[in-house]
């Protein structure tokens, strides 16, 4: 993976700043996994997953690039047009377009606290969305299809990781279908790099489920990681991921 992909994902994050990194998990998480009809690298999207990942709600991902074939059709079938985001709760009968009314409604019905000031800044937030795209370009934009597993890939991830963004992309570019585990940050020793933890030899008590349990499984936590269970494979490393998917999943 290229110092010039890196990095570019690196502005990206550095241009929304601390969107989509900490959490303050919801009240009420949804029984039933919400599904996400996404893009990647679109900036409105990109509101919606920074909701999921302050809130700590995982959610099924239908990615829908640019001539994409597999799940684009199921959106215009269920709300007219092909517009994304476009989100799908099971637990309310809830369907809808709009990014800053699917991140008002995520608030009210499971973070069931008043819309933080940022977000009431709406045209604010997109604006500096729009800003973080351009960085990426095409990228986790344009549909390269890849074989759909059997179960669904799981990705632990939050939102502005510049290295789970390139898992997130490939997963698009493929239109694979995955579980966004969400694995922000709620304490000071979250924000030290992995490597610095472990030479510290400090391992951080998240409250989050999501991180609990791949420090019990792995042993450490990093981000991103993600799981097969098609094959049982579990891997660390945005570029073992992307090269994983590739072998295992490519057209």
């Amino acid at each position: 993976m290229s110092a010039a992909n890196i990095g570019t994902s690196l502005i990206s994050t550095l241009v929304r700043g601390a969107n989509g990194i900490q959490s303050t998990p919801a009240a009420q998480k949804p029984r039933q996994a919400l599904q996400l009809y996404d893009i990647e690298n679109c900036p409105y999207c990109r509101l919606v997953r920074e909701a999921l990942t302050e809130l700590d709600i995982d959610a099924e991902i239908y990615p829908c690039p640019k001539g994409g074939e597999r799940y684009r059709p199921e959106v215009i079938a269920r709300g007219g047009k092909a517009q994304f985001p476009y989100l799908v709760d099971p637990n309310t009968g809830e369907e809808m377009y709009e990014s800053l009314d699917i991140v008002r409604y995520l608030f009210e019905i499971y973070g069931r606290r008043e819309l933080p000031l940022k977000w009431r800044a709406g045209k604010l937030q997109t604006l500096g969305s729009l800003l973080a795209s351009a960085p990426r370009m095409n990228q986790g934009m344009k549909a390269q299809p890849g074989q759909v597993p059997e179960y669904m890939l799981e990705l632990y991830s939050f939102e502005s990781s510049p290295y789970a963004r390139l898992v997130r992309e490939q997963l698009c570019e493929m239109e694979i279908p995955y579980i966004l585990r969400s694995c922000g940050r709620t304490s000071l020793q979250e924000w030290l790099l992995p490597p610095v933890r472990e030479a510290l030899n400090i391992t951080p008590e998240s409250t989050l489920e999501n991180r609990r349990i791949l420090q019990e499984a792995e042993g450490r936590v990093a981000i991103p990681y993600l799981y097969d269970p098609n094959t049982g494979s579990g891997l660390f490393e945005s570029g073992d991921i992307v090269a994983y998917l590739e072998d295992t999943y490519g057209g």
